[in-house]
């Protein structure tokens, strides 16, 4: 069984190498700009959106580095409670997911609902106990949570335009806006909405 594990764990390891070197080997960049590349991915982001305003800030290191106009959910006043409310949600919340083959161009999924909008629906009886542990769960993990319960899901920043509140939740940005803050938004990014 310890001789299994010890080979499983140095399979992997090879693999690792393996897959990296071909990466180095076939990339058209030289391995030092590929280095260079990874190391100058921007650190300290955070996202502030305000919805009466209808503008998005994006900050590195604490410094603002732009602000973008914003279009909301249908239904722009107020926090999002269930599925199909049209609302956009207010809160803290993290990028958990990307997805380069929107069709709103990009889009950064949030982690929406988060423990705090979990603890409201499962108080108002539009979730069990069992559904707000897993959004807990995935939650305390900065995981993407389960989109399929009746508090609703999928909310995220995408492209599409922005000159009316036309969504079904999410933040809605001009495509060209929405390709720069993709190149600073990672995975785990804060995202604060504010109303």
């Amino acid at each position: 069984m310890m001789n299994f594990n010890i080979c499983k764990v140095g399979g992997i390891f090879l693999l690792c190498i393996v897959i990296f070197t071909a990466f180095v080997l076939f990339s058209s960049k030289p391995t030092e700009e590929i280095i260079k590349d990874t190391a100058n991915l921007p650190k300290g982001t955070l996202i502030r959106i305000f919805k009466q305003e209808r503008v998005l800030e994006l900050y590195v290191n604490g410094e603002l580095i732009n602000s973008f106009k914003i279009g909301l959910g249908s239904s722009p006043i107020g926090d999002k409670n269930q599925e199909g409310d049209r609302r956009t949600p207010t809160g803290k919340y993290y990028i958990c997911t990307k997805n380069d083959k929107s069709r709103f161009t990009l889009f950064l999924g949030i982690n929406y609902p988060n423990i705090k909008d979990a603890a409201r629906g499962l108080q108002n009886g539009l979730i069990n106990q069992q559904t707000f542990e897993e959004i807990k769960y995935a939650n305390e993990r900065k995981l993407q949570p389960p989109w399929k319960t009746p508090l609703g899901g999928e909310v995220g920043i995408h492209g599409g335009g922005n000159s009316s509140d036309w969504t079904w939740g999410c933040i809605a940005l001009s495509d060209d806006d929405i390709r720069t803050l993709w190149r600073y938004a990672q995975l785990k990014t804060p995202v604060e909405i504010y109303d």
